[in-house]
């Protein structure tokens, strides 16, 4: 390391470090703030838009009102990002929203993770190459010479079903086993009647046993380059990665997550469950931080994008250019060249209760994590529940939304109610209609015509009772 370009933990750094870690460190001028166990905090994240409650929270200075001098490290991929934080190297770090329950259930890495803060909703899209958007595009319902959205999977269909006539494999990215990304992408072929593969047993990761299309890892900052080369002919990543093949000319983003299921949970600050134990204030005093930046990123109908994604276009957070980031930040969304569209919602850091870490959501994740095969075991509704609350803990999200309505610094209405569950109503807004109770985990299961179900396991290569 260059040590010109080394920061102190407590100076505010004056040049950019040169380093791949891009260390950003906070200020002297933190207030003087009780009871925290640990100042100094390194907190890890991916070149994604969705890091921007991190971004804000250090350059808003939410983190020294709290007595925190805070480091935001970008990391080389989820794999590394989770190891770091499971053996110490990082306090926590912006995660998967299915990072901490795989973690947990011991599917990959094992390891008790939490969360108490989701950092967003929405936020990612499927792209495909250009050839592959030409070859789907006579399959895809046309309005005033314009593609009707959302675009089902069943345009893609034809498309795989040619490649598998000839022989070929389709291959696609996504970004990591447990992502968001690979459920969504899972979700929308599925709906599509296309199979996207199993886990067979035992420790199996490729998740691609009897697919039609072969889902395989790709860190998000190498999707445009990989679509590119050609080595795989469409991926579901967050932002700016879709925009970027759009600016670039190399691909469509044909759907959003948003589309796939409206108001999705995406991303979390995660920790590992020892040391929340460990700093119960300082986790606590985290969640403060984030909480404000999430209120000050969606304040006065999005009013602030803007000057979010100029700070966090800076090669120390995701370092795209500003346009590609504003693109979809500040209400809108580029599909074909030329076809933008309003889409408000397509980020969404605070309103809609974003930052609570609802159950129902992590008992999605898990049933995602069953159908597919990465549980391959009947497990009782119960499971799915009990699993969730060790994970999700909006009881320390609460203690900390409590801090900041006696500060002045957020309103009550701004949080769910005394009352709330953790589980959201009934939801019906995916794009294949199926309603999804987290109550009733396995009767949701029951729904599905492609995935496992019930007391069905993955056997030789086979499904069987």
């Amino acid at each position: 390391m260059n040590t010109d370009l080394a920061f102190n933990a407590k100076q505010r750094p004056t040049v950019l470090a040169a380093t791949a870690a891009f260390l950003l460190i906070a200020s002297t001028n933190a207030a003087s703030v009780e009871n925290i166990e640990k100042e100094d905090l390194k907190l890890g994240f991916i070149k994604l838009t969705d890091m921007a409650p991190l971004a804000i929270a250090y350059e808003k200075g939410y983190f020294e009102d709290e007595g925190l001098y805070v480091q935001l490290e970008a990391q080389a991929n989820w794999k590394v990002l989770l190891d770091r934080v499971i053996n110490g190297e990082l306090d926590g770090a912006h995660m998967l929203a299915g990072q901490p329950l795989g973690a947990t259930i011991g599917f990959g890495t094992k390891a008790d993770v939490i969360t108490a803060f989701s950092m967003d909703l929405n936020g990612n899209a499927v792209t495909v190459s250009n050839d592959i958007w030409q070859q789907m595009k006579p399959h895809v319902p046309m309005q005033d010479g314009k593609p009707v959205h959302p675009i089902k999977a069943e345009s893609l269909k034809p498309v795989i079903d040619k490649f598998k006539a000839e022989g070929k494999p389709f291959n696609m990215g996504m970004v990591f086993p447990v992502s968001t990304h690979n459920y969504e992408l899972r979700y929308w072929l599925a709906a599509g009647g296309i199979q996207p593969g199993y886990y067979a047993p035992p420790g199996e990761t490729t998740g691609q046993l009897n697919a039609d299309v072969l889902l395989s890892v790709t860190p998000p900052p190498q999707m445009p380059a990989t679509l590119e080369a050609g080595t795989i002919y469409g991926y579901c990543v967050g932002e700016p990665w879709n925009q970027q093949a759009v600016f670039k000319g190399i691909g469509v983003p044909v759907v959003t997550n948003y589309e796939i299921w409206k108001n999705n949970p995406e991303k979390v600050l995660g920790v590992s469950k020892d040391w929340a134990d460990k700093n119960p204030n300082t986790h606590l005093a985290v969640v403060k931080a984030l909480i404000r930046a999430a209120i000050w990123l969606d304040a006065d109908n999005n009013k602030n994008r803007k000057e979010a994604a100029k700070i966090i276009s800076d090669s120390r957070y995701v370092g795209a250019d500003y346009e590609v980031i504003a693109n979809s930040m500040t209400g809108s969304f580029e599909y074909e060249k030329g076809d933008t569209r309003s889409l408000p919602d397509f980020n969404v850091f605070f309103r809609y209760h974003a930052t609570y870490p609802y159950y129902s959501d992590a008992i999605w994740f898990l049933t995602q994590m069953r159908r597919w095969g990465q549980i391959n075991e009947s497990k009782s509704d119960e499971w799915f529940i009990e699993t969730a609350k060790k994970v999700y803990r909006p009881d320390i999200y609460m203690a900390a939304a409590k801090e900041l309505i006696a500060e002045g610094k957020a309103k009550a209405s701004d949080f769910p109610p005394e009352s709330e569950s953790g589980f959201k109503p009934p939801q019906a807004d995916f794009i294949d209609g199926i309603v999804y109770d987290g109550s009733k985990p396995n009767e949701y299961l029951t729904k599905f015509t492609i995935g496992l179900k019930g007391k069905e396991i993955l056997k030789d290569g086979k499904i069987s009772q």
